[in-house]
């Protein structure tokens, strides 16, 4: 299965990368021609009504204050009592709910499939907004429905105080551009940015991973210590010696806690195995639906064959070595046989799989792999 690339206009993908990636902002008309959202306002609205999605409401005015926000998930009932202008519906994670976006996803694959996070759509109306604000995070907004206008500036000061949103203080815009359908812009991190409907809209925001090194190094620690260590392992001190003062922290104990700090490994394949892990898992609370019956092999192939596809819905990503392949899915590690390696970028790369083309391909080893991550949720079959 091919899959596209968005357009970047009358760039390639190496000349984006080299120009514009994590450097300037760049206006890029009709990435996707004739574009037609995959989820309509309303469909967006009802996720928001849903347990487990993560969704939010901004509005400007009208609220009990300047810019309230509101978290869901929403009663049906509220849309009704909103105000005509003003307001902003976010949704996060959209991907997970609806295959066509994570579809949308991929066509980003000019950049590494890790540093992917997630797409949040906004629903707004008239004069919505978030206000203006900045993004640690690389991000492409592109116009799904109704007209948008961008101001952006690379002037960003202090955030307005006392408010639930970083909004900032201060905006002069730069330049200004308005979206329609099928336009997208991309953003690098810390670029000011306001976006203010023009009419009833939706933008998707497609964002990417940027992981703190405090983030990273305190994940790191926490690994390797459920690694190596248990909680009944602790700090002794049988050759203790007589101090010469009671209240210093003398040579002979600090010796003893740098020793155990040095046991954490710093060999690149330890952090491999443990970065692969780590960007590998969904955000916290992530669940997915798990089938009624746990498939066994038999079963597996059974339902396989009558629904006719298979697609996978979780974060996977592969590495490889001296010592083969690995693939990391949602945090967790599996050592491939090497009969199985072709499947890694196959699986990562991908995700739907005709059982037709793959049939007399797939060996049995890799089959209980899958059949293992179908009873974990990670995949699922589904008819056309």
């Amino acid at each position: 299965m091919i899959i596209k690339q968005i357009s970047l206009g009358d760039l390639t993908a190496e000349q984006f990368l080299q120009e514009y990636w994590q450097k300037k902002p760049l206006l890029i008309r009709q990435a996707i021609p004739h574009f037609k959202p995959p989820i309509t306002p309303d469909e967006l609205a009802g996720l928001a009504c849903e347990e487990g999605v993560e969704s939010r409401l901004i509005l400007e005015k009208h609220g009990k204050r300047p810019w309230e926000v509101r978290h869901g998930p929403f009663p049906e009932s509220v849309f009704a009592k909103l105000p005509k202008t003003h307001w902003t519906l976010l949704v996060q994670e959209v991907n997970r709910h609806v295959p066509e976006i994570a579809d949308l996803m991929d066509q980003f694959n000019f950049v590494p499939s890790w540093r992917l996070d997630d797409v949040m759509i906004s629903y707004a109306v008239p004069q919505g907004s978030v206000g203006a604000h900045t993004d640690s995070y690389d991000v492409f907004l592109l116009q799904a429905y109704g007209q948008r206008r961008w101001h952006i500036s690379h002037d960003a000061g202090e955030f307005q105080p006392d408010l639930e949103l970083k909004i900032l203080q201060r905006f002069q815009a730069e330049q200004t551009w308005d979206l329609d359908p099928g336009d997208m812009l991309y953003l690098p991190p810390h670029i000011a940015h306001h976006g203010v409907a023009l009419n009833e809209c939706m933008t998707i925001s497609i964002g990417f991973l940027a992981p703190s090194y405090r983030d990273l190094l305190q994940d790191y620690a926490q690994f390797i210590a459920d690694e190596l260590f248990t909680d009944e392992q602790r700090y002794s001190d049988p050759d203790l010696t007589l101090p010469a003062h009671s209240g210093e922290l003398n040579a002979q104990s600090l010796a003893k806690i740098c020793q155990i700090i040095r046991q954490m490994p710093m060999e690149e394949d330890a952090i491999q195995h443990w970065f692969g892990c780590f960007i590998s898992e969904s955000r916290a609370g992530t669940e997915y639906e798990t089938p009624d019956m746990p498939y066994n092999v038999k079963t597996w192939w059974k339902s396989f064959a009558e629904s006719g596809y298979l697609r996978r819905q979780a974060r996977a990503f592969f590495a490889r070595d001296a010592e083969g392949y690995t693939l990391f899915i949602e945090g967790c590690a599996f050592s491939l046989e090497e009969a199985e390696y072709f499947a890694a970028p196959l699986l990562t790369g991908q995700r739907d799989f005709v059982y037709q083309e793959v049939v007399e391909v797939w060996p049995e080893s890799l089959v209980k792999l899958l059949c293992d991550w179908t009873n974990r949720g990670w995949f699922y079959f589904y008819e056309l």
